[in-house]
């Protein structure tokens, strides 16, 4: 096709199959269903909910620069668009950037023409455009001729005489006129230079925006002479507006107040040695592994109930956070990183409670580095957002950690965003928070405030005590948002600070393994899949493996009861010692503590007091201390001289003095026991009550089989049901790889030709652009038989099985039997079709295929 494109069909079908690519990758939403021909995927390209996502996604200054074009002449030339970006006096910064943001906006198809007749897309410009009730972010208004649009012509006349203009004989000149004046910045300057004082004042008070503002019924004498003029004009019963000729004159001829063509730099940088960093974050990174190992264990029995609403409630968030040693808000971290992972989960009973799943056992079977790229892998696909636990949903109810209404879409995105700009940074640097988040905003201005044309309307009263000499506007339009109510914002500081408790970065640099995690993942503009999350967290595990400590297979004992693990304890070995003794503090080394309660639960296990002595001189670099065996002997001693059983229950004991001091102690009488024999009690209440109220009074009581045989204390872990980790919640339409973009664009391509191939016509005038050809069913016949001897391609009108109508461009090859078999130029492919359920069929022109 030659000339100059008239629709944004016509210059789509001009592309090249890379630059249709381009488009359906960066527009992916446009791809289902995958297009028939170009001009649906132009009808589809400027659709409004397409638009408006394309938009969200545009940097600060290609959207800067669409604004730009939503308030300038409409076909509007390039250096028109330069004028309104970098102003009378040039920005070379501007002028540098400004031809990459067009062909950003080309690429998306957000803007159309040759450089000198450049159109935005219409549901862009309305979007864009500035309204009574829709500022424009460049706080500019509406024109000449749209603020004075139903204005007497009397009322005109008197304007433009005002202005020192001559009258004209129509409104149309006069409006003409008028623009022409403020766009004229010698005659405009000459004519400001004649304006009293206050009323320039009262422009500067609208010059940036918003440009209403609100008058009297009868103005001052200084507004009375830019109503005069129209460098005011009345835009209701007392509000005005500042046209926007006059605004860009007393801009320079700016349409934004600061353009940003290069983004906010990353800095102050801070240098630390690259090992240091790594040291801190695998550091970091083991205590994750500990904390949710810890967690795991605190619910090994089973964990808080499932509120009715879904979540955990508050009580139990705190009882977790205080059997953590942590915070609430990072309990629910860590409680949303194990869920994410899959290693927690509810378990769908009647009285549904939260639980570890069967997967948590495997992971804790793994080593510790590949346990950490597992917890990694999730968290960095993961669209729940711990950092909304506690917060008010739309309706006023508080967010439940492990409950509903946790997910946000953008959140991976975000957080390989925010990681990537760290890798961007020299090895061991790190920069504020406020810098990150800052370069985020500017990357997506949209994205976390009001779409594109749903921002709020700017209160005209607000604006009314400006205009008549009170305080000036609060802020621009287009100014930018609140970090504290920013959602990118938000994900970014939480990223950060979720990267740092994970092991990703540390001390605010980015770990050689968070590089290896995040590299793969940061220079392709597809979305990864869950396969290369996982291939990416693998090999920063590898990288992380030689920075974590090694296992170590001993203890310190020591007199004061307590024993010293120098460092990780391997698992058979922290297990055994978890039942033997209480930690009673965690970090580079933990400590244990031996008492009789802990002793007392090694017994119950089924260990003998031999046992224990030989497992803590195995294990131990220092002698058993003499306090810690006698306390194992003496717990040993008492542990099963009392027998209780089921009668409802009872007790039993050689010894029958100590029944009988049982027998006499006021605190049993809650027990209701009743001696049955010299040696037997029997008891009103459950066995495992009985034992309680029994150790409660001092006693060490051993529970006893039917047998007589002692029983095994060994709680029974509860594990939920298989459950797979949480799926997160797309931000938008996948991104589509690059086979499926492929045939999409051969499908666009084969359709095209179908819709827009040249006809001969049989028998009958051609059909009408888009709609399938007639023939009779001879005719139709005839002409396939013709094709298939001639070997021509013919374009044909078919009615599929669903009755859904296609129009198509075939070469036939074989016709018999009522069907027809052909290559299908459409499809690319042989396909057979019923003949009864071809349309119509017509010769294409010799040059169309």
């Amino acid at each position: 096709m030659t000339g100059t494109p008239r629709t944004l069909a016509e210059e789509l079908r001009t592309r090249t199959d890379s630059g249709l690519v381009g488009l359906l990758r960066a527009r992916p939403d446009l791809l289902n269903p995958v297009p028939g021909d170009v001009t649906q995927l132009a009808t589809r390209a400027g659709t409004r909910a397409s638009v408006v996502r394309a938009v969200e996604r545009l940097d600060r200054f290609v959207l800067q620069t669409a604004e730009a074009l939503a308030v300038a002449p409409d076909p509007c030339p390039y250096d028109t668009l330069g004028a309104l970006m970098a102003g009378d006096a040039g920005d070379p910064a501007v002028a540098a950037e400004l031809p990459r943001a067009v062909a950003e906006l080309r690429a998306q198809a957000l803007v159309w023409g040759p450089d000198d007749r450049l159109r935005l897309v219409r549901t862009a410009r309305e979007l864009l455009s500035p309204s009574a009730t829709h500022p424009s972010p460049t706080g500019l208004g509406p024109t000449v001729a749209e603020a004075m649009a139903g204005m007497s012509p009397g009322r005109l006349q008197e304007i433009i005489a005002a202005a020192g203009l001559p009258t004209t004989h129509d409104p149309v000149t006069a409006v003409a006129a008028l623009s022409g004046l403020f766009s004229d910045r010698s005659r405009m300057a000459a004519l400001l230079d004649t304006a009293p004082a206050e009323s320039v004042a009262v422009l500067d008070k609208l010059l940036w925006g918003p440009p209403y503002g609100g008058v009297t019924d009868r103005p001052a004498p200084h507004l009375q002479w830019l109503l005069d003029r129209g460098l005011l004009i009345a835009a209701g019963a007392r509000n005005v507006v500042l046209p926007r000729e006059a605004a860009l004159h007393l801009r320079g001829g700016r349409a934004h107040h600061t353009p940003e063509p290069v983004p906010p730099a990353l800095a102050p940088a801070t240098e630390r040695d690259p090992q240091l960093v790594d040291n801190a974050a695998a550091s970091q990174a083991f205590t994750a592994l500990a904390t949710v190992e810890e967690l795991l264990k605190e619910w090994d029995l089973g964990g808080p109930a499932v509120l009715r609403a879904g979540g955990m409630s508050v009580r139990d968030l705190k009882r977790t956070a205080a059997a953590l040693d942590t915070t609430e808000q990072l309990a629910a971290f860590w409680l949303e990183l194990a869920y994410g992972a899959g290693l927690i989960a509810s378990d769908g009973e009647a009285d549904e409670r939260f639980g570890a799943t069967p997967a948590a056992e495997e992971w804790l079977q793994l080593p510790d580095h590949e346990r950490w790229a597992a917890l990694a892998a999730g968290w960095l696909a993961a669209t729940r957002t711990p950092g909304v636990v506690g917060t008010a949903d739309a309706k006023g109810r508080a967010l439940a950690a492990l409950g509903p209404h946790l997910d946000r879409s953008p959140a991976p995105e975000v957080r390989r965003r925010a990681l990537s700009l760290l890798a961007t940074l020299p090895p061991g640097t790190s920069v504020p928070a406020a810098a990150v988040r800052s370069r985020l905003r500017w990357e997506r201005p949209l994205r976390s405030g009001a779409a594109a044309g749903q921002a709020p309307a700017p209160a005209v009263g607000r604006t009314a005590s400006a205009v008549d000499g009170g305080r000036s506007p609060a802020a621009s339009a287009g100014s930018a948002p609140d970090p504290v109510d920013d959602l990118r914002s938000r994900l970014a500081q939480w990223t950060l600070t979720e990267a740092e408790l994970l092991g990703v970065t540390g001390r605010g640099a980015l770990a050689t393994h968070g590089r290896a995690l995040i590299d793969a993942t940061s220079h392709t503009t597809a979305d990864p899949t869950p396969a290369d999350t996982g291939a990416a967290a693998a090999r920063a595990a590898a990288v992380l493996s030689p920075l974590l400590p090694e296992p170590v297979d001993h203890v310190l004992l020591q007199a004061d009861l307590t024993a010293v693990a120098p460092g990780p304890l391997h698992r058979p070995l922290a297990d055994a010692l978890g039942v033997l003794a209480d930690i009673e503090s965690k970090g580079g080394a933990t400590v244990y503590r031996f008492t009789p309660a802990s002793v007392r639960r090694a017994l119950d296990a089924g260990r003998s007091a031999s046992e224990l002595q030989e497992f803590l001189s195995t294990h131990s670099r220092t002698p058993v201390p003499q306090p810690l065996a006698y306390l194992i002997d003496d717990v040993a001693r008492k542990h099963g001289r009392l027998r209780v059983g089921a009668a409802t229950a009872y007790v039993r004991c050689d010894d029958d003095a100590l029944l009988s001091e049982i027998l006499a102690d006021r605190r049993a009488a809650t027990l209701r026991l009743r001696r049955i024999a010299p040696t037997v009690l029997a008891a009103q209440t459950a066995p495992d009550q009985l034992l309680d109220g029994l150790r409660a009074m001092g006693y060490a009581p051993a529970a006893e089989s039917a047998a007589g045989d002692v029983l095994i204390a060994r709680a029974d872990t509860h594990r939920t049901p298989p459950r797979t980790a949480p799926v997160p919640v797309p931000d938008g339409p996948p991104s589509p790889d690059p086979t499926l973009l492929t045939a999409a664009v051969r499908a666009i391509r084969a359709g095209d030709l179908a819709a827009t191939a040249e006809r001969k016509p049989v028998h009958a005038p051609a059909p009408a652009p888009g709609a399938l050809p007639r023939t009779t069913s001879a005719e139709t016949l005839a002409t396939m038989q013709a094709a298939v001897l001639t070997h021509s391609a013919l374009w044909i009108g078919y009615v599929n099985a669903d009755g859904a109508a296609s129009q198509r461009v075939i070469a036939p090859v074989r016709v018999e039997g009522g069907f027809v078999t052909a290559y299908d130029h459409t499809s690319d492919e042989v396909r057979t079709y019923p003949l009864h359920r071809i349309t119509g069929v017509a010769e294409l022109a010799d040059d169309s295929v």
